[in-house]
């Protein structure tokens, strides 16, 4: 069996997001794979945070001859276990998680301003009984 390290495409429309995956030559695109080997998010905002990989894993699977399709070569040799990026892609995804953290608070003041202005049905409800 022919293994390849490729890309499985998820998310909707507009939104793509990636899995990197061993997978039989012959299966389709979003098909059946062996092993997931990272991620790939193209959605984010910093470059370097896009890729995760299991240096590990894709490292036996290269091992043993999984031959990984050129978009995958090239976030192998960004971000694999001896890539040109991994400081980078640490400082991002720290970054990365900083700006979530950031933006938390900030939804729940959002929420709660909704709640305030738009009560829900059930608390709406016994006062127009009263009424």
């Amino acid at each position: 069996m022919a293994v390849r390290i490729r890309l499985k495409k998820l998310g909707r429309k507009h939104r793509p997001f990636y899995r990197v995956c061993a997978m039989d030559a012959r299966a389709p695109r979003d098909g059946r794979i062996l092993e997931e080997l990272g991620t790939y998010d193209p959605m984010v905002p910093y470059t370097d945070a896009r890729a995760v990989l299991n240096g590990e894993r894709v490292q036996y699977w290269l091992g043993v001859g999984a031959q990984p399709t050129e978009k995958v070569k090239v976030l192998i040799k960004k971000y694999g276990p001896k890539g040109t990026h991994l400081a980078m892609q640490k400082a991002a995804l720290d970054q990365l998680a900083q700006d979530r953290r950031r933006r938390a608070p900030a939804l729940e003041l959002i929420e709660a301003a909704q709640a305030a202005a738009y009560p829900a049905e059930e608390e709406a409800a016994p006062a127009d009984e009263q009424a």
